[in-house]
C-alpha cells in the first residue's frame, strides 16, 4: 500500500517524520531510482525500491519470540566456519532473523530463548541482572551435602568468587560413583556451571540447562520450540524494566 515517504520512513524506525521531511527535500531520498524532492510523493515500501543515502530500507520486522530446547552437540550461533549444526537451522522457514539469548555449550542441552527483540535480549543479559538459571547435570563421584553447602555458598574460580547458588542433590548413584544435581545460579559467566561443579572436584559428564527465571521445558523434546505467550514476554519485560 503506497503511503507518505515521510510516515514511510518513520515506520521503520529510522527518523522522526519530520527529520524524513527534511531528508526528502534535501535530496537524499531515492524510489526506483529516481531522487525524491517533494514531500507529498507516496511509494510501497512492498514494492519500490527505496534508498536513504544510497542504502536501501526495509519494513520492519515483526517482533517474535521463542522458546527453545536445544539439543546437544548443536553451536549456540547463526553460523559455524567449521560447518557444525546450529540454532539458526532450526529457525531458517520463519522469515524473522532471531537471535539467541545468550550462549550454552556445543555439549550442552536446554532451554534457550531466541528473538529479534534487541531491547529485550540486552535486557535480560545485562549483567546487573539476577536471574535465576536452572541447570540439571551429571556429575562424576558422589557429592555430599558438605560440597553442595560449598557450592551454594560460592566457590573460587579462576576469575573470582562464584554469588550464592541453590544446590539440589537429586540422586547419588554410589555404585556407578555418579551424582545427578540440580544448580541453579544468578549470574552469567562463561561455562560457569562446568567449572564450578569441576572446581568442586565433580566433572560433568552432561548438562542440561531446565530453566530461565520461570520458563522451563515442560511438555517439549529435544530439537522443538514455542511461540512464547504475550503474558510470558511481558514477564521477561518485567524481570529488567
Amino acid at each position: 500500500m503506497k503511503e507518505r515517504l515521510q510516515k514511510v520512513i518513520r515506520d521503520v524506525g529510522l527518523a522522526s517524520r519530520r527529520e524524513a521531511e527534511e531528508w526528502i527535500l534535501k535530496g537524499r531520498i531515492q524510489v526506483n531510482g529516481e531522487v525524491i524532492t517533494e514531500l507529498g510523493s507516496q511509494a510501497d515500501i512492498e514494492v519500490d525500491e527505496i534508498l536513504v543515502d544510497g542504502q536501501p530500507i526495509r519494513p520492519k520486522e515483526e517482533k517474535v519470540y521463542f522458546l527453545f530446547y536445544k539439543p546437544k552437540e548443536v553451536v549456540t550461533t547463526m553460523k559455524d566456519p567449521q560447518g557444525r549444526k546450529t540454532v539458526a537451522d532450526y529457525f531458517s522457514s520463519i522469515p524473522e532473523r532471531v537471535f539467541p539469548v545468550g550462549r550454552l555449550d556445543f555439549d550442552t542441552e536446554g532451554l534457550l530463548i531466541l528473538t529479534n527483540d534487541g531491547e529485550l535480549m540486552n535486557g535480560l543479559l545485562h549483567p546487573s541482572q539476577e536471574i535465576p538459571k536452572c541447570y540439571q547435570a551429571l556429575v562424576k563421584g558422589c557429592m555430599y551435602k558438605e560440597t553442595a553447602m560449598e557450592l551454594e555458598e560460592g566457590i573460587k574460580l579462576s576469575d573470582g568468587w562464584t554469588a550464592p547458588a541453590e544446590c539440589k542433590l537429586i540422586r547419588v548413584d554410589r555404585e556407578k560413583e555418579q551424582t545427578l544435581l540440580e544448580l541453579t545460579i544468578h549470574e552469567g559467566r562463561n561455562r560457569q556451571v562446568r567449572r564450578m561443579l569441576g572446581a568442586a572436584g565433580h566433572p560433568v559428564i552432561s548438562l542440561m540447562r531446565t530453566g530461565f527465571s520461570f520458563l522451563t521445558l515442560k511438555g517439549m523434546r529435544s530439537g522443538e520450540s514455542r511461540t512464547l505467550t504475550e503474558e510470558e514476554i511481558k514477564r521477561l519485560q518485567s524481570l529488567y524494566e
